[in-house]
């Protein structure tokens, strides 16, 4: 008997910060609303926005003073992050238990496997409408759901129906459904693999997927077997939460490359605001810290400090991010991504007597 084909959930909630704030707040609904920093003192960075303020040309990632220069009219409210976490809590535990496996990305995404929870695409269909309704119900707040063979096609598929939209893309579709996609589709192709692959004629996933891979492996090295094969739709990493944290990460992608240090400095410590309280919440202390830039010309690079002692300070993690983004942070270098990592734990759990 042929093993039965997976089939993979990625929930993704819509706009999920402003999204909390038009419920809390219903005079906002309708209305552009930016989530961020204050665009009074002009320094910072969008962390989400609502469509209506997408409609003005603002994104997730902007600087907060761009995003006033394109909708001053906007309600700009600051980061409620105790409150978002509170709801994403709830929301997590709703999609847990539906899933044989689950993996929560982050404050506002999951992966699921439901694989033995359906029989098929149509039984996964009305699935994902039941889990809609029950997010709804419970939080008044909506989602979009995609369904695939994969998390890898999952994942790509969550952008094509928003907000409150359902995607499935099944096993034998799912080579034809990435090919017209432009090539930056596919998970952790950054603008220099990018610019590698279009310099041998590879625009689309479709190129990607008709390409020699003999020729790929001489470009990326092992790298370019792994895109070939993603290319083709295929992505057996499985879906599940470690039992143990091995790391606590943030990064956030800029609309352009910025050069800015101290705006690079005050997205670093919004990140590492969001990071610090997972840790507080997992009950942990860590050793080492990791800042991660990807360049707009130089690709991804990865710096980390490792203390002496062990901490859970906030104070001291800002520290850290800080020395390394000085370190390693060239003034000549525009700067698309940036993330902060902590890992090397112990939890206080394990302390307990």
């Amino acid at each position: 008997m042929s093993e039965k084909r997976r089939i993979i959930f990625h929930v993704a909630m819509d706009h999920f910060f402003t999204a909390v704030e038009e419920r809390e707040h219903p005079q906002y609904k309708g209305k552009p609303v930016i989530v961020g920093a204050d665009p009074k003192k002009g320094k910072g960075f969008v962390s989400t926005c609502s469509y209506e303020a997408r409609n003005f040309g603002v994104r997730s990632g902007m600087s907060i003073s761009k995003a006033w220069k394109l909708c001053p009219k906007a309600i700009y409210l600051p980061v409620n992050y105790e409150l978002y976490t509170k709801v994403s809590d709830e929301i997590m535990d709703i999609l847990r238990k539906h899933a044989d496996k689950f993996e929560q990305l982050d404050i506002a995404e999951a992966f699921l496997d439901v694989t033995s929870k359906v029989k098929d695409h149509a039984e996964a269909e009305a699935l994902a409408r039941q889990m809609k309704r029950e997010i709804y119900e419970r939080e008044r707040l909506t989602c979009s759901i995609s369904i695939g063979p994969s998390k890898l096609v999952a994942k790509i598929a969550s952008d094509f129906k928003k907000p409150n939209g359902l995607t499935v893309v099944k096993e034998e579709e799912a080579k034809g459904f990435l090919a017209p996609l432009p090539v930056h589709k596919l998970i952790s192709i950054g603008r220099e693999t990018e610019q590698k692959l279009k310099s041998i004629g590879i625009k689309t996933i479709g190129h990607l997927a008709n390409y020699d891979p003999n020729v790929l492996t001489q470009v990326l090295g092992s790298w370019g077997t792994l895109l070939y094969l993603m290319a083709l739709g295929i992505d057996s990493s499985e879906v599940g939460e470690k039992s143990q944290t091995k790391s606590i990460s943030r990064e956030i992608t800029f609309e352009k490359g910025m050069s800015n240090f101290e705006f690079i400095q005050k997205a670093l410590d919004r990140l590492s605001e969001e990071v610090h309280r997972d840790i507080l919440r997992q009950n942990l202390f860590f050793k080492t810290v990791t800042v991660r830039f990807r360049y707009e010309n130089l690709g991804t690079r990865t710096h980390s400090k490792t203390l002496f002692y062990v901490t859970n300070r906030l104070q001291d993690l800002k520290k850290m991010a800080k020395e390394l983004m000085r370190v390693y942070l060239r003034s000549d270098n525009k700067v698309r991504l940036v993330g902060v990592k902590v890992s090397n734990f112990i939890s206080t759990e394990k302390q307990k007597h």
